[in-house]
This record gives C-alpha cells, sequence and structure tokens, in this order.
C-alpha cells in the first residue's frame, strides 16, 4: 500500500548522540521494514514545503505515520486540516510516540492529551492485553525495552475503542500504550514508545507491531456514505 511517514527531523540534526541512533533520521529507521515488507514507502519531514504533506501526497497516501516532539507548535494549521480531513475520509493515521502532543492528534481526540513523564531510561514493558486483536499478532505476552522514556497515567484521551498494549515501568507507573479509534471513516492507532535517544525502532518487536498496524489502519473498501436530504424508499413494490 501507500505509506507516508512524518517526522520533525530536528533531533537527528541538533543532537550527534540522536544522528548515531537515527543516521537517516527517525522516519527512515520506521520506513525500512515497510518498504523491506513489500510497501511504497514515502518520508516527509517539517521543514519541506508545507510539510512535505501536499494534498497530492496526501490524496495518494492510505496509511500516514506521525512522530513530533519539540515543534508541534510549528506545523501549520492548514495542513493540520488537510491531515485531519484525510483522516475522517478514510487514510489511517498512526501516531507515534511524543505524537500525543500533536495539533492532528489532539484535534482528532478532543482533549489535552497530556501526561506523566520522566526521562530515566527504565525498563518498559509493553503487555499485550488484547492478544487477539491483528496488531499484536506474532508478539509475545509482552514487549521488552531495556531503556526508554517513561509515560504514566493519568493520559488524557477518550476512552479507546480498543486497547491493546498496557506499559509498565521501573518506577511503578503503568500507561495505555496501545489504543485505537475510529474517526469518520478513518481508523487511528496511538504507540506509544519511541523516545529519539533509544533504539526503539530498531527493535524488531515494535517494527512488527508497526506492520500489523498499517494493515490494520489500510481503508476499508466501501461504498461512500451520503448525507443530507434522502429520498423516500418505497419498498412496497
Amino acid at each position: 500500500m501507500n505509506i507516508t511517514v512524518w517526522n520533525e527531523f530536528r533531533h537527528e540534526q541538533s543532537s550527534e548522540e540522536i544522528a548515531k541512533v537515527y543516521p537517516g533520521g527517525i522516519h527512515e529507521a520506521i520506513a525500512k521494514p515497510l518498504r523491506a515488507a513489500g510497501h511504497n514507502v514515502h518520508t516527509a519531514t517539517l521543514d519541506e514545503p508545507e510539510h512535505g504533506l501536499t494534498q497530492e501526497c496526501l490524496d495518494k497516501t492510505e496509511v500516514l505515520l506521525w512522530w513530533g516532539h519539540v515543534a508541534h507548535g510549528e506545523v501549520a494549521d492548514e495542513v493540520v486540516d488537510r491531515v485531519v480531513a484525510r483522516v475522517l475520509d478514510g487514510m489511517g493515521l498512526i501516531v507515534l510516540h511524543s505524537g500525543h502532543f500533536s495539533k492532528v492528534f489532539k484535534r482528532l481526540m478532543g482533549t489535552s492529551c497530556d501526561l506523566k513523564w520522566r526521562e530515566a531510561g527504565e525498563r518498559e514493558l509493553l503487555w499485550v492485553v488484547d492478544p487477539t486483536h491483528p496488531i499484536a499478532e506474532g508478539v509475545g505476552q509482552f514487549i521488552e525495552l531495556e531503556h526508554e522514556e517513561m509515560y504514566g497515567e493519568h493520559f488524557d484521551i477518550p476512552v479507546p475503542d480498543e486497547l491493546i498494549f498496557v506499559s509498565s515501568f521501573t518506577g511503578g507507573e503503568v500507561f495505555r500504550s496501545g489504543c485505537t479509534y475510529r474517526r469518520g471513516r478513518g481508523k487511528v492507532f496511538y504507540f506509544r514508545p519511541g523516545h529519539e535517544e533509544y533504539p526503539t525502532y530498531h527493535n524488531e518487536d515494535v517494527q512488527r507491531v508497526l506492520q500489523n498496524a498499517v494493515q490494520w489502519a489500510r481503508p476499508t473498501q466501501a461504498a461512500q456514505p451520503k448525507y443530507g436530504n434522502a429520498p423516500f424508499l418505497d419498498f412496497s413494490r
């Protein structure tokens, strides 16, 4: 399918240590295994014209993956409107890690999407709480990440349609780390791990989740609903 991976691409250019972890950028680390799985993957970054998310690009995109952190406010409202409209029209959206605070995700959720956090390189266990869900296919009882940023409850999001992963951290916090939503005709998946300082997107289980997620989020091939005034349907004949 046609996939677009969007990334701010700021940390990798400002920090030598982060550039060593993701020399091609977080977007390329995410895109590489998806390309290897046979998908047509395009990448886009914040500093490109229109942030790389032109109407033409989005019209071709079946699933969009979004990573952002330090520059949420720099994303133009016009582009946010464009992305949200495409989600409501059926494009899948996968929001990663600190993308919880993106304008796009907050608009679609209708809440602050705020949370607790701590950067201490703690161990994270992502427990599979819905082993029947297709996004969890091929994953064991949990995914272990040796070092990650802590996110803790309360996470100010709407009650998820489906909860797939719950994280636990060394400090004792827990977090709803894999949540799905339907918005209009589109499907949205929020997946928590992915702090820029750690090689999370090189982890094979994380890559497997993202490969499963793009399959789940792909647009449904169904008739476009019709709205507005409707004629009376006479079934008496």
